[in-house]
């Protein structure tokens, strides 16, 4: 889901719609940086990052922690994704 999309979930006054906003527009960030990643190794980015490829990475392996935690809170919550 594009980022814009998720703005009514956000300004939502149910928490599981807000929770689904803040799902989609981690995974969304998730998927945007794995592909920049691809290309950093690649060699294809049409710029050049002034952060190192392991800084990245990093960061993208703490935002798929932050993920699974959405999923488990999700599950035990009862929020449909």
């Amino acid at each position: 889901m594009k980022l814009n999309k998720t703005l009514d979930l956000m300004c939502s006054e149910d928490y599981k719609d807000r929770f689904r906003a803040e799902y989609y527009q981690l995974e969304n960030r998730c998927v945007g940086l794995e592909q920049m990643l691809i290309k950093y190794q690649d060699g294809t980015l049409p710029f050049t990052p002034n952060c190192s490829y392991d800084l990245l990475n990093g960061q993208l392996k703490a935002m798929e922690v932050y993920r699974s935690y959405l999923d488990e809170r999700a599950v035990i919550e009862g929020v449909e994704l």
